[in-house]
């Protein structure tokens, strides 16, 4: 485990850790400029050149990556090193467009487990747990990710994948699970199963990693209060490698990045420019270590804040906030940007479960959103009256948080599907015309 909680690079000094990331970045940029001709030439039209980046003063110089650019170079136009140096390849789901496809070097695949382990020994993790890793194997990085990290720490690891939600419960049981890795909509999931199962009592869980989709604070506090765990943050993109770009420690305020392996940098969305430490806005990572597949100030469209304030844990590294939403997933109805962590917040706070969805329509050229939530098991046996004064309810309360009125759906529970990877909390059919 001490091989994980890396104390020389976790716990360095500020500048001493700068310095390390000036070095590994001019190293960067001279492999990018020298091997990877589309990168080169975005740098040649911002007529910047390898020898003009002393460190990481100097980021600022060189120009953006984007998803629009993966896709233009798609499959190899952004590869870093000889296809036979490479032995592996990730990638995204492609459903909002083409897929995104990542290459790894043998050496990529340990910097990456590295990571993960970091994560789970920062949560406790040590080579007396049983990790059940429930995220996705195959193309998408969750199950690999933590997989690796967990060998890595030495736990005995439980490869189960998602889905079969009754053997995940038996195998969690039967071998005394201690750490869960998967999404928080399927940990909640479970939760639900298990309480539903009535073997709450039989849990062995102290710990759960939770990633790949965006989930509140209130939701956190739902599912720590029905595990009976801490639930800790992940965050990680196939595009820099996948989980474990970032992770939570005890102090849960917060992802520590991985500043050894990444740059990260705040802009304005808009136009493009760098904010200081505190400012909201979009998150871009530079990858430092990654051989086959580098990515250089890569846009991820993520809307967040960086925390330079030292953390109580001992870490030195800079500390990221949840994700408070996606420049490119926020909705815009009827001229008011609404993010679904926003509305999700209101459902919890308001004692309604974390079983919902967001429908986005338009009619006669103007837009509605409509919200469908499951009641609680109890409001099955209110009145249609009772039902209507919690509807009523609702709407004031998203109203107040949102600036718009939404149509409040109570229905009944189980009746909205459950997901076993990432939910599905958004339907905008305004997108189908």
């Amino acid at each position: 485990m001490e091989r994980y909680y890396q104390k020389d690079i976790e716990t360095m000094p500020r500048e001493q850790l700068k310095k390390l990331q000036s070095e590994r970045l001019v190293k960067q940029i001279r492999h990018v400029y020298d091997n990877i001709p589309y990168y080169r030439e975005k740098m040649d039209e911002k007529n910047v050149k390898p020898s003009d980046i002393h460190g990481i003063e100097d980021l600022h110089k060189l120009p953006f990556l984007s998803k629009a650019d993966l896709r233009d170079a798609y499959p190899y136009g952004l590869m870093g090193k000889p296809l036979k140096d490479c032995v592996r390849i990730q990638s995204t789901s492609g459903t909002t467009g083409r897929r995104v496809v990542a290459f790894y070097t043998q050496h990529d695949i340990d910097l990456w487990e590295d990571c993960c382990a970091r994560a789970i020994v920062a949560v406790g993790g040590t080579d007396e747990d049983v990790c059940q890793v429930c995220y996705g194997y195959g193309l998408f990085t969750g199950g690999p990710g933590l997989n690796g990290g967990s060998h890595k720490v030495g736990c005995l690891t439980l490869p189960m994948s998602s889905g079969n939600t009754e053997r995940q419960l038996q195998f969690m049981t039967d071998l005394k699970s201690t750490i869960l890795c998967c999404t928080p909509s399927y940990a909640s999931y479970l939760a639900e199963s298990a309480i539903e199962a009535g073997i709450q009592d039989q849990l062995h869980l102290k710990a759960g990693i939770f990633g790949a989709e965006a989930w509140t604070e209130e939701m956190r506090q739902d599912i720590q209060n029905k595990l009976g765990i801490k639930a800790y943050d992940i965050y990680g993109l196939t595009e820099l490698s996948g989980p474990g770009v970032s992770f939570e420690c005890s102090e849960q305020r917060g992802m520590h990045i991985n500043e050894d392996h990444f740059i990260a940098e705040i802009i304005d969305p808009v136009t493009e420019e760098v904010l200081p430490y505190g400012s909201k806005g979009e998150l871009v990572f530079t990858s430092i270590t990654k051989e086959a597949f580098p990515m250089i100030r890569y846009r991820t469209r993520d809307i967040c804040v960086l925390n330079e304030e030292p953390c109580s844990c001992g870490r030195t590294h800079i500390r990221m906030s949840k994700p408070m939403g996606r420049s490119d997933d926020m909705l815009i109805i009827r001229g008011v940007n609404v993010f679904p962590s926003q509305i999700e917040t209101v459902l919890l706070n308001q004692g309604m479960p974390a079983n919902y969805q967001i429908i986005v329509d338009r009619v006669h050229n103007s837009d509605t959103l409509d919200v469908e939530v499951e009641m609680p098991t109890e409001l099955m046996s209110d009145t249609v009256t009772d039902i209507n004064k919690k509807e009523k309810e609702l709407i004031a309360a998203l109203r107040a948080m949102l600036g718009i009125t939404a149509r409040v759906h109570l229905v009944a529970p189980k009746s909205i599907a459950r997901s076993e990877g990432k939910a599905v909390r958004v339907i905008d059919k305004r997108k189908l015309y």
